[in-house]
Order: structure tokens, then C-alpha cells, then sequence
């Protein structure tokens, strides 16, 4: 089950259990080895979410994007020659005014996901908002602030995390992340609109075959979808 937003006014000191210091170095170990592989290529990348925050779970899905337009050839065969396997591939695009993305899971928890198009700034601020490591923090053992799926805002300390509401504290909030007010509030509509309505489907999703490249089933699409070639011309 989704985790839902809470508002509450305290904020919380949450202790992590050794168990919990295991399993996150697990999650960033597996993080690192992908990342590794990206970057061997000259790459740069982050990790985003529970795993750059700290506060992971067993259900936490270890997420990679890729911020910068790279060949989807290039991403692919960084992670091939690392001996990382593929075992789908995803294009997709949230909404008729989302950057395009493409999807490449290694495992059913473990991902890589970079632009094909343009992001504007609120699409790039999102994964700052859920929290962002590079490699080389990564590296450092260093955790980063970020909001969670309930709209609580992580604060790592040295035992483990104060949590509290962002609801009310959105300007601080964008302050501490070095993001702006408007993606804070963005995110915010979004989460309280799905835990009220639920998910909405995604604009386009295509799964692509062995011998389709993300390139080539983007520009088929957009031959066809006059919202996907407007959004195109944008870049």
C-alpha cells in the first residue's frame, strides 16, 4: 500500500536499528555498482528518494536518473559492458507537458531513468525535493534532506532522521533544498490529489522490443500524437 501524506504539526526523532544501518548500506552498495557503470562512461547521475534520504524500507526501489540528454545507446551499453542486465524497457511520458523519459530496469526494484527530451526546471526540482545523492556522496556515507511520499520532510541526523509535516512550511522547506516555492507547491498538489482521487494513468507508456531504440519509437510517436510533437519543439 502507497504510503499516504499525514499533517501534523510535531516533528518526530526517528532512531534507526542496526538492522535498518544494514539494509541502507546494502541499498547503496547496489546503488554505487550502477552508478559506477554509468559514470565509467562519463556519465553523471544521482540517486534519488528513500536512498539518498536514509530512511529505506524493505519495499524501497533503488532509483538512477540520469539528469543530462544522453543516446539511449550510450546508457545501454555503459550498463551491458558492466555486466548490469536489462530486463525491460519503458518510454514514457507522465503527461502531455512532461519531458519524455526512458525506463531501463535491471531488477524489479532497481531502475535507471534519463530524459529524452527537455525537462523544465519544476521536473528537474522534483528529484531535489525527494532527495539527491551523486556517487561521490554516495561514497562519503553522506544522507541528504528530502520530502517523502507523505509529504514529510526528512532531516538526517546521526542516529537517524527528524520528520515533520511540510504542510504550512512550504517556503522553508524550498529554502532548505535550494529548490523553488513552486515545486514545493507542485508536489504538494500532486500527492494530496492522488492519496484523494488516486493515481491517474500515464499519457504514453510504450514497452520497446529487442531491437527498438528509445530514439527511433520517440520520433514514431510523435509522428503520430500532434500533443508529443508540441512538446518536442519545445527543446
Amino acid at each position: 500500500m502507497a504510503k499516504k501524506p499525514l499533517i501534523r504539526a510535531e516533528r518526530v526523532d526517528v532512531n534507526y536499528s542496526a538492522e535498518h544501518w544494514r539494509l541502507l548500506a546494502d541499498l547503496r552498495s547496489k546503488a554505487m555498482r550502477v552508478m559506477e557503470a554509468l559514470e565509467r562512461f562519463n556519465i553523471p547521475c544521482i540517486v534519488h528518494g528513500s536512498i539518498a534520504r536514509g530512511d529505506v524500507s524493505h519495499k524501497s526501489d533503488v532509483d538512477i536518473f540520469v539528469p543530462e540528454i544522453y543516446s539511449s545507446f550510450t546508457i545501454e551499453n555503459s550498463l551491458r559492458l558492466s555486466g548490469l542486465p536489462i530486463i525491460r524497457r519503458v518510454l514514457v511520458q507522465a503527461t502531455p507537458f512532461y519531458a519524455v523519459k526512458g525506463y531501463i530496469e535491471i531488477d524489479e526494484r532497481t531502475c535507471v531513468s534519463f530524459p529524452l527530451s527537455k525537462m523544465r526546471t519544476v521536473e528537474r526540482e522534483f528529484y531535489k525535493f525527494g532527495g539527491e545523492a551523486t556517487l561521490e556522496l554516495l561514497r562519503k556515507n553522506v544522507r541528504v534532506p528530502g520530502v517523502d511520499k507523505r509529504l514529510m520532510l526528512i532531516e538526517p541526523t546521526e542516529s537517524g532522521h527528524i520528520e515533520g509535516s511540510i504542510i504550512g512550511q512550504e517556503e522553508k522547506v524550498a529554502k532548505l533544498l535550494g529548490i523553488s516555492v513552486e515545486t514545493v507547491l507542485n508536489r504538494v498538489h500532486v500527492l494530496l490529489r492522488r492519496d484523494s482521487i488516486g493515481r491517474t494513468g500515464l499519457f504514453i507508456k510504450r514497452d520497446l522490443s529487442p531491437d527498438e531504440t528509445f530514439e527511433i519509437i520517440l520520433k514514431r510517436l510523435a509522428d503520430k500524437n500532434p500533443a508529443l510533437r508540441r512538446r518536442l519543439k519545445e527543446d
